[in-house]
């Protein structure tokens, strides 16, 4: 593992990258309308505040004291007595699940680049029809697109850590970054940014479910790549005297400011052309191209430019995605880069395509499980199960199993020894109750 590393800016910029992905641009907005805006908004901060970047600088932890995989940097860890901690390596795993259908969201992205260049729908109507005939009845289509996202996050992963990954990201990031901030000073100008900021920050407490606020608290981990082991395996690549508290932090706030960044743009838009803000996972794909299509030429300009920065946000947290089972197959079974790499993107590739077959007229009957299309159940598993699992384990190795003087050796000198009591309480005592209440609450066993 340690052959290759990352520079401590390249870090940041990929673990960002990881972070900063489909769950910031395309999820978290949409999500935020569905569940009553502000409300929603204030479960998702607190949890990222109070849990998730405790959680965060534990992830990184593991991994800068590890040195290795995910499995081997739990067993490296643990007590000797105590070595079946290193099946809670195997969280990368999760990772795999979602690629399966984060790979067919990043291929309808690609597919409305295009798009967006040749026509935009301009009425409600057609912008309906045309996503869901895309997604209802053009299999073999998405399968190309699906594929060439495929191709895209394998040959970036074939070049490694430093030549595919760190590279990638320190092309990719700032681009993303500066396409997100121009759009949002243009929908600045706009009438609807100041409905826009209330629907965001004004909190309207009755509109907050419980399912609301598991949503919110999933979408945190989603969003932060937390319980995937992909920040863990990041990690093992930091160069010697990194601060990680303070690189978990700038993941955190480049994370999060750019999720409220893409947000309040994105409602602007919706808000002044009078479009519906509650239109859930289309609303990208539906709302925003019909928004886009009443500017004008500037509009088709944006949408090719926000289309751009999904794609760049979803390869980026892509291949985070995939690294943390590529690394364990590395290192663990000795297979080269190029058979591992091969075989990950042929697994997600080829579950991906069934995920996008259970959205077909045709074949979604055969693909549906529960009476939820198999993208969905995937969907819902990782984000709101397997995340807050992953999780709950870190928090519990972190703060129960590994020895303290050792958790306190790989912070202390960054840090004070108030500010490492404080987080390790927080680890403890915080984040493994909330976390614990969110799965109870998810199962039924608690209700809010």
């Amino acid at each position: 593992m340690k052959n290759s590393h990352f520079s401590r800016a390249g870090f940041i910029l990929a673990a960002s990258g990881s972070a900063v992905g489909l769950g910031n641009i395309w999820k978290f907005p949409y999500m935020a309308g569905e569940y009553g805006g502000g409300a929603f908004v204030l479960v998702y901060l607190l949890t990222i505040v109070c849990v998730g970047f405790s959680l965060l600088v534990a992830e990184i932890l593991i991994g800068y004291s590890g040195e290795k995989d995910a499995v081997s940097s739990f067993e490296e860890l643990a007590p000797k007595k105590e070595i079946g901690w290193k099946y809670a390596g195997f969280m990368g795993a999760t990772g795999l699940l979602i690629m399966t259908f984060y790979s067919v969201v990043i291929g309808w992205i690609l597919y409305y680049v295009i798009l967006s260049v040749i026509f935009l729908p301009t009425t409600m109507e057609a912008a309906q029809q045309g996503f869901g005939d895309l997604v209802g009845n053009q299999a073999w289509t998405q399968i190309v697109f699906h594929l060439i996202a495929t191709v895209l996050i394998m040959s970036i992963l074939l070049k490694g850590i430093k030549g595919g990954i760190e590279k990638t990201n320190e092309i990719l990031m700032p681009i993303l970054m500066l396409i997100i901030l121009g759009l949002l000073l243009y929908a600045m100008t706009l009438d609807g940014f100041k409905e826009s900021l209330r629907f965001f920050f004004v909190f309207e407490f009755s509109k907050l479910s419980s399912e609301a606020i598991t949503q919110a608290v999933g979408h945190s981990f989603f969003t932060l790549s937390i319980g995937m082991a992909a920040i863990l395996t990041y990690a093992a690549s930091l160069p010697r005297r990194t601060n990680i508290v303070k690189a978990a932090f700038w993941v955190v706030f480049l994370d999060t400011s750019i999720a409220l960044m893409a947000g309040l743009m994105m409602y602007a838009f919706i808000f002044e052309f009078n479009q519906d803000p509650a239109t859930g996972p289309g609303l990208v794909f539906i709302s925003l191209p019909v928004v886009f299509s009443q500017i004008g030429t500037l509009g088709t300009i944006f949408a090719v430019l926000f289309f751009l920065a999904l794609a760049f946000a979803g390869l980026t947290s892509a291949i985070s995605i995939v690294e943390p089972t590529i690394e364990y197959t590395m290192n663990r079974l000795e297979w080269s880069r190029l058979k591992s790499t091969l075989i990950a993107s042929a697994i997600f590739f080829i579950v991906g395509v069934f995920t996008l077959l259970s959205y077909t007229a045709e074949y979604g009957a055969i693909f549906t499980f529960g009476g939820l299309p198999l993208f969905d159940l995937l969907d819902k598993l990782t984000t709101n199960v397997l995340l807050p699992l992953g999780g709950l384990t870190v928090a519990i190795f972190v703060g129960f199993v590994v020895r303290k003087e050792r958790v306190y050796a790989s912070m202390s000198e960054f840090v004070s020894k108030g500010f490492f009591e404080a987080w390790y309480f927080n680890i403890r005592f915080i984040a493994i109750p909330a976390l614990v209440f969110t799965l109870l609450n998810l199962v039924g066993i608690i209700k809010i």
